[in-house]
């Protein structure tokens, strides 16, 4: 299979605008006449479906939350890029393209990048438009913040909370288009299949997850906007329900999934304190403005502290090794993701941990307290302000910027961060992979659309802090709107679908026997032990460090954990009712598929760059070491049968705006 990318040609910065005045387009009243599916009311799909119900297209949107405002998009916290260039530091479209494409360490493709930083500022002046209520300087303007692997202030942000807001905005727009009639809402509808006519994508099977009846729906093209896969880890920053069941089964009906191995994990995580915990915490990249990343330097000091015998406040500054300032001292503690994850790692496995499992370290904010207090002093004429004025000033400051997730982190611990530095370790975050897409956000197969983190299209091997909200509202916005037309525009003379078709047939038909192997196995493990046991064998050979034997150990455990699975799940119930354990074994089902290829992928791309960490293939100094020469391709995986080995297609990198180099934060 020959992979088209259909960049257009051109100059890099004019690619996106001359495609926009040549590609083929509906008119309005043949719009009136078509019909799109949009699976996934995140910032991308609510947006899309917004954005096409606007257009005039009849629109039927699905959530399996019980309202849209319920999607993932709204738990991100701390911000979204734009190169506005408000604080006049030398921000550009340019800037950020180039920031983007090297902080995923060179593998992604160019112009989808470059149109991404080219449509970010349309981004800010929409949502603006729409209300949402981005922080302010005192003059009015919009205010920025900087986030890790830049060195500029891009950043907008609703205090942590900038994701609700921005979902709350794209909700608002969808509920017009709804209460218009443009767009159909079902809502606690979870998409279980694919429905294909003609080797097009026509349809799919949902299940209402009220009554449990499976449903035909119909549509001249289908846009998947269903998020990522970070879940198969178990332990993630990720809702529970998040999961990659809708891609999934695009895959196993012949789209494919690339660069599956480009996970992403958080270095900002609250720790894992117990065996039975069920999800992990974000804190946002923002704090790292602020907050120092330390461990005590002395071994003594780190076990003293393990085992409750000290405090982090009582270690002097001089036996506190800032390690991403010492190692890092371009960007410090604002180096990307994955660096200061794997920075994190290395202190620990030398075990300066301090929390009681030997997996976390500090982030304190201390300095920062200080020295906003003095500036406050300072601008209220408190010339002799001793230092407790000093630390409530500060605070009030931080509070200002940071509350919520002060308070959040605080109620979750039971320790007040603004009198001791909080406790943070990496953890399974953002998938960076996903569904193969063209610049026309097509997978391979004709009329499948795939929007935000649900396709792998602009974060390489590594996503910058704030950038996932960007890709997700301009997909949804300012991409799709006019990219589907590149299909529908020659669809416009096809009649309405039905779904009395032998392919509507196949589909559910296939789908309910798979519901039925599952209630009818009779076995005596839950789903959720399956789901515990996959993610223990992710973390350890597919997590932040990744070596050949590992690789190869995983895939023949998660093999053998399927079968197991097949052979012992119990899924309490039946399919006719409100049944959560049914919904979870689906997705479980899925993950336990889906990560076997993830091993693949990673066994197979034999160099490290960005969030894929092959111990094989390091500098000296224990920094990822790409290998361009063999290695610059997107790795797109045919996988349509657990029988059959996976078969890569691959679209080979090329730069012509940027020159590839080696990254480096130092």
């Amino acid at each position: 299979m020959k992979l088209d990318n259909k960049v257009p040609a051109g100059p890099m910065a004019e690619k996106w605008t001359q495609y926009k005045s040549t590609m083929p387009i509906v008119s309005p009243d043949n719009k009136r006449r078509l019909e799109v599916i949009v699976v996934g009311t995140g910032l991308a799909g609510a947006s899309a479906a917004a954005s096409l119900g606007e257009l005039g297209y009849n629109v039927k949107c699905f959530t399996f939350h019980d309202s849209p405002r319920r999607a993932h998009s709204i738990a991100a916290q701390g911000g979204i890029n734009a190169s506005k260039n408000y604080k006049n530091d030398g921000d550009s479209d340019y800037r950020l393209f180039y920031d983007t494409v090297k902080g995923g360490d060179y593998r992604s493709r160019e112009a989808n990048v470059y149109r991404l930083a080219q449509v970010s500022c349309d981004i800010i002046d929409q949502c603006v438009a729409q209300g949402v209520p981005f922080a302010r300087e005192y003059s009015g303007m919009l205010d920025t913040r900087s986030f890790g692997g830049v060195q500029v202030s891009r950043t907008f942000y609703a205090r942590g909370q900038t994701g609700q807001q921005l979902l709350i905005g794209a909700y608002q727009a969808l509920s017009r288009q709804i209460s218009t009639g443009t767009v159909e809402m079902y809502n606690r509808h979870e998409m279980l299949d694919l429905v294909l006519i003609d080797g097009k994508a026509r349809g799919i099977i949902a299940r209402n997850l009220v009554t449990g009846k499976l449903e035909r729906y119909a549509a001249h093209a289908v846009v998947l906007a269903t998020g990522g896969y970070a879940n198969v880890f178990y332990l993630s920053t990720n809702a529970m329900g998040c999961n990659v069941s809708a891609a999934w089964r695009a895959a196993r009906k012949g789209a494919l999934m690339a660069n599956l191995c480009f996970t992403q994990i958080h270095p900002t995580c609250i720790p894992q304190y117990g065996e039975y915990q069920s999800k992990l915490t974000l804190m946002s990249e923002s704090l790292r403005n602020d907050g120092r990343v330390w461990v005590p330097k002395k071994d003594e000091d780190a076990k003293a502290i393990r085992e409750g015998r000290k405090k982090a406040t009582d270690i002097p500054e001089e036996d506190r090794d800032f390690y991403l300032e010492r190692r890092y001292p371009s960007y410090g503690n604002l180096v990307p993701r994955d660096v200061a994850s794997r920075a994190a790692k290395v202190e620990c496995d030398k075990g300066h941990g301090v929390v009681p499992t030997g997996l976390g370290v500090y982030l304190d904010f201390s300095t920062a307290i200080e020295r906003y207090g003095k500036s406050r002093a300072h601008a209220m004429h408190l010339d002799n302000a001793g230092a407790a004025t000093i630390r409530r000033l500060g605070e009030e400051i931080i509070e200002e910027k940071y509350g919520n997730l002060f308070e959040m982190y605080e109620k979750i611990t039971g320790e007040n961060p603004y009198q001791t530095p909080m406790k943070i370790y990496p953890a399974a975050h953002y998938a960076m992979g996903g569904l193969w897409v063209d610049y026309n956000l097509s997978t391979n197969i004709p009329g499948l659309f795939a929007l935000g983190e649900c396709n792998f299209s602009d974060h390489g091997a590594n996503r910058l802090g704030a950038s996932a909200l960007m890709q997700g509202l301009a997909d949804g916005y300012f991409v799709i709107p006019y990219t589907i037309g590149t299909f529908l525009a020659s669809e416009i003379r096809t009649p309405k679908f039905k779904t009395d078709t032998p392919e509507f047939d196949a589909a559910e038909k296939a789908v309910s026997e798979r519901i039925d192997t599952l209630l009818n196995n009779n076995g005596s493990e839950s789903v959720e032990s399956f789901h515990r046991r996959l993610g223990k064998i992710m973390w350890e050979y597919v997590g932040m460090s990744r070596n050949e034997a590992g690789l190869k150990t995983a895939r023949q455990k998660i093999r053998e954990l399927r079968a197991d699975f097949y052979k012992n799940v119990f899924v309490p119930g039946t399919r006719d009712e409100y049944n959560p354990e049914l919904e979870k074994a689906c997705r479980v089902a899925d993950f336990l598929e889906m990560g076997e290829l993830l091993a693949v992928d990673a066994l197979e791309r034999r160099e490290s760059c960005g969030g894929h960490f092959r111990e094989e293939s390091q500098t000296p100094e224990g920094e990822a070491k790409r290998d361009d020469a063999n290695f610059s391709y997107i790795a797109a995986w045919e996988w349509t049968d657990i029988e059959k080995e996976p078969v890569v297609h691959k679209e080979q990198l090329t730069y012509e705006a940027i020159e590839l180099k080696t990254r480096s934060y130092k």
